[in-house]
C-alpha cells in the first residue's frame, strides 16, 4: 500500500471548530465491515450496538494545557512553546516543539510569566522540535495548568478558550495520567449518563492508558508506508482491566475499542493465545492496511485527516474500500470532521 492512495479531498468548511453540545448529540455513521452497508445515526444510540458481556476499552489519559507563550531573551520575540513529554522530572528536561522555530537555537532562554522563569534549549531534535530544561523549582504542572492553554489541533483555526479546557477532555480522564497533548477524540462522545447506562446493559468496561503525543499531529512524509516510524508513546494496561477484556474475548463478546489509541495499545499486548497481556512500555507501532486485528472487534472512532496514521488503522480495520465509501458519504451528507467531530462506529 500507498500513501498517496489514502488522501482524499477535506473541504475546510467541514472541519468542525467546536464540540457537539452535549457530547453525545454528534452524529454517528455506523459501517459494517463485512458487507460495506451504512446506517447514520445519532452516538446516543449507541448503546443499541452492544449486548451484555461486551466490553468497551477506554483510553482515560488526561489532556494538560501544554501550549505556552513565552519572549525570547534579549529580542522579546514571542515564541510558541508546544509541551511534548517529560523526559526528567527531576532535571525539568522535556521534549518540545518551537514555533518559529527558526529564531531558536541551542543556547537559547525563553521566558514565562513576566520572568518568573524560563526554560533554555539544550539540543535540537527535529526542525521545529528542541530539547530544554526549565529553570522552574517547584511543581511544573501547576504553572502549566494556570497559564498554559489545551493545545488544539492548528487545523481548528482559533484559538483555544476556557472552555475548550472542558470539552478538549473525555468525561473519564484520570488526573494521574495527566500526559497528553490530545484526548482520544472518539472518547469526546461519551457522557457519564451513557457509560452508567453502559454498565446497566452489562457491559463491561476497561480502562487502559496512552499518552497521546506528537505522534497524533505528525505527517507521514514516505510513500512506502513501510518506511514510517510512529512517535513512540507509552501505554499501560493493568492486570485488571486485560482481566477485564480477555473475559469478554474468551466468552465470545465484542470488545469495542474507544480510538486508534485504544487499538493500538491492545494490539501492541496481544499473547500467543489471542488475550491482552498486562503490559507497560512505550509503543511506535504503526497499523496501516493489511493487518489483522488480534483484540479489537470494534472501533469507535472519528472522521480523521487524509492519509494520517489515524486514518490508515481505521483502512486497516474496516477495509480500505469499505472506509472510503463511508468517508466518501460523509462528505456528501456534510458530517464534522476530525477533533470535535462527528462519530464513526465500525463493526
Amino acid at each position: 500500500m500507498k500513501l498517496s492512495e489514502f488522501k482524499y479531498n477535506l473541504p475546510k468548511n467541514l472541519i468542525s471548530k467546536f464540540p457537539a453540545d452535549p457530547r453525545d448529540s454528534a452524529r454517528m455513521m455506523v459501517l459494517n465491515r463485512e458487507t460495506g452497508d451504512i446506517e447514520e445515526t445519532e452516538f446516543k444510540k449507541i448503546l443499541n450496538y452492544f449486548q451484555k458481556g461486551d466490553c468497551v476499552v477506554l483510553n482515560e489519559t488526561k489532556v494538560f494545557p501544554a501550549r505556552l507563550y513565552g519572549k525570547k531573551e534579549k529580542t522579546n520575540a514571542k515564541i510558541e512553546v508546544m509541551l511534548l513529554r517529560e523526559l526528567k522530572a527531576e532535571e525539568r528536561i522535556w521534549d518540545v516543539l518551537v514555533e518559529p522555530a527558526r529564531k531558536v537555537r541551542i543556547g537559547n532562554k525563553i521566558f514565562f510569566e513576566n520572568n518568573q522563569f524560563y526554560c533554555e534549549v539544550i539540543d535540537n531534535t527535529t526542525s521545529r522540535g528542541r530539547t530544554v530544561k526549565f529553570s522552574y523549582d517547584g511543581n511544573l504542572f501547576k504553572i502549566i495548568e494556570r497559564i498554559g492553554e489545551m493545545p488544539l489541533p492548528e487545523y481548528i483555526k482559533r484559538d483555544a478558550n476556557e472552555h475548550d479546557k472542558e470539552t478538549y477532555q473525555t468525561v473519564f480522564a484520570n488526573e494521574a495520567h495527566l500526559a497528553s497533548i490530545a484526548p482520544p477524540t472518539a472518547g469526546l462522545h461519551f457522557t457519564n449518563d451513557l457509560l452508567a447506562a453502559l454498565e446497566k446493559k452489562g457491559v463491561r468496561i476497561a480502562k487502559i492508558v496512552l499518552n497521546i503525543g506528537q505522534g497524533i499531529f505528525e505527517k507521514i512524509e514516505v510513500e512506502d508506508l513501510t518506511k514510517h516510524r510512529m512517535y513512540s508513546e507509552y501505554f499501560n494496561i493493568s492486570r485488571e482491566s486485560a482481566e477485564t477484556i480477555n473475559k469478554s474475548l474468551k466468552n465470545k463478546k465484542k470488545v469495542f475499542a474507544v480510538g486508534v489509541s485504544v487499538a493500538r495499545a491492545l494490539e501492541a499486548s496481544v499473547l500467543t493465545s489471542g488475550t491482552v497481556k498486562p503490559n507497560k512500555g512505550w509503543t511506535d507501532k504503526f497499523i496501516y492496511p493489511p493487518y489483522e486485528f488480534k483484540i479489537v472487534t470494534n472501533l469507535i472512532t472519528n472522521f480523521h485527516p487524509p492519509a494520517s496514521p489515524s486514518l490508515l488503522l481505521s483502512a486497516a480495520f474496516a477495509d480500505k474500500e469499505n472506509l472510503f465509501k463511508a468517508y466518501k458519504r460523509a462528505l456528501k451528507n456534510e458530517y464534522r470532521f476530525l477533533a470535535y467531530g462527528d462519530a464513526l462506529l465500525i463493526h
